[in-house]
């Protein structure tokens, strides 16, 4: 093993470290919701039907309610909680990947132990960025199956904000670009507690402006056009905070 590869994997296994409570809470949450939707799909609804098959000779009434929102809010708070989680990352990256260890000084003393400014936030950035697509490429099949199982029971609301974004890439578009965001102000700012707000604003600015520009209702089989151009957008802006990351790191370390 070359010693490039060795120093990598050991500043790697550094991140993974010295960043684990936070990693596992968000390996918890995205499996917590994936178990909980194949819940909601295989045991509950099973039991809402059968609550408003007994219901059918009632009528019209109230009769199956409590039993319907029984699965449809807890499928809408996890659709909406999983959307919106780009805002924690935003403030994790601006605040504690990146402004904390500036403030602290523990990226410096990175720095001095053979390990260049540049290659210190690469990783900083690739790992985050691995466990974000890899939670992606495990929720949003499953979103799609469960949002899809019981169609009777969800409505047509694939226009929703959250909906929208979870059925595809664009939900992991938004967390790269947060992780992205995060990191820009982190450096730009060189303290936690205002990189963490900075950064989350931006990103409900950045959201909001787009969520705004969504057709609405879609046009006849216009989800996907719709859904990839917001994704192509939100990874062009990823692409553009991440070069200015680095394009800032070099002049602070120059």
């Amino acid at each position: 093993m070359s010693a490039p590869t060795a120093h990598r994997q050991g500043l790697t296994r550094t991140v993974l470290r010295l960043h684990r409570t936070a990693l596992v809470v968000w390996g918890v949450f995205v499996l917590a919701c994936v178990g909980y939707l194949v819940w909601l799909t295989e045991v509950t609804a099973d039991s809402v039907h059968a609550t408003l098959a007994a219901c059918r000779d009632d009528g019209p009434g109230l009769c199956g309610i409590g039993a319907w929102r029984d699965y449809t809010e807890p499928m809408g708070w996890i659709s909406t909680f999983m959307y919106y989680s780009f805002w924690a990352v935003a403030a994790w990256a601006g605040g504690a990947l990146i402004g904390r260890e500036l403030e602290s000084g523990t990226a410096r003393l990175a720095w001095t132990q053979s390990c260049t400014p540049t290659r210190w936030l690469a990783v900083k950035l690739a790992v985050p960025a691995g466990l974000i697509v890899l939670a992606g490429a495990v929720f949003v099949p499953v979103y799609r199956w469960a949002w899809s199982a019981h169609r009777d029971l969800m409505g047509d609301n694939i226009h929703f904000n959250d909906v929208f974004a979870d059925h595809g890439p664009l939900v992991v578009a938004y967390g790269l670009c947060a992780l992205a965001v995060g990191a820009l102000t982190g450096l730009l700012l060189g303290r936690p507690l205002p990189a963490l707000g900075v950064s989350v604003a931006v990103m409900m600015i950045l959201n909001r402006f787009l969520e705004r520009r969504r057709p609405d209702p879609l046009p006849t089989s216009g989800f996907w056009p719709a859904h990839l151009v917001e994704t192509g957008i939100v990874l062009a802006v990823t692409a553009l905070a991440t070069t200015a990351a680095f394009r800032v790191l070099r002049r602070r370390t120059a």
